[in-house]
């Protein structure tokens, strides 16, 4: 269900307050986009794969605890078997927490938008318009290998900072494609 703000009454067209032009609702765009990608994190396992993991290691820490079973030493190493699998299952909950990352990009002939949603929902918007955007793969003496920029409307983002170097090259390659078909 989407809801809109009728926010042209009270004057969503008069310009920004930083002038850099009219507000425009963000989800006020009717027209399909040229180009759309949405990118989020790659989830390795499911949930039963990660029910399957607990149980085999549950099981697997729980062999050493057999032949102690009813000894003080059973007692000394239980606390560390609960605190491992606790910690694995913290593990789990926190990918699946930063899995909720999803970042959309746009196109549209006069206009591109990036739209990252946040794990804890936050929304970062930035937009800017096609013909001014430079997308920009720095390879040589960046911390992360091929790390992946868009610069223009006055900000440079981080595009993708999840994804493989690989993935960041072939992605730097699709949009700059959609780019020039747009420019």
């Amino acid at each position: 269900m989407t809801v809109r703000s009728d926010r042209r009454a009270a004057g969503a067209d008069a310009p920004a307050a930083d002038g850099s032009g009219p507000r425009i609702d963000w989800a006020e765009r009717q027209d399909a986009p040229v180009y759309r990608v949405c990118l989020w994190p790659n989830r390795s396992l499911s949930p039963a794969g990660k029910r399957t993991v607990l149980i085999v290691a549950a099981i697997g820490l729980a062999v050493p605890l057999g032949p102690a079973l009813g000894t003080p030493v059973f007692w000394g190493l239980l606390p560390f078997v609960l605190g491992a699998l606790g910690f694995l299952w913290l593990g789990f909950r926190r990918s699946d927490f930063d899995g909720g990352l999803t970042e959309d990009l746009m196109l549209w002939p006069d206009e591109m938008r990036v739209e990252r949603r946040e794990p804890d929902g936050r929304v970062l918007r930035w937009r800017a318009a096609p013909y001014w955007v430079r997308l920009r793969l720095h390879e040589e003496g960046a911390r992360v290998e091929n790390y992946l920029t868009l610069k223009g409307g006055g900000r440079e983002i981080e595009l993708g900072a999840f994804l493989s170097p690989d993935e960041r090259a072939a992605l730097k390659d699709e949009v700059e494609s959609a780019l020039a078909r747009v420019r």
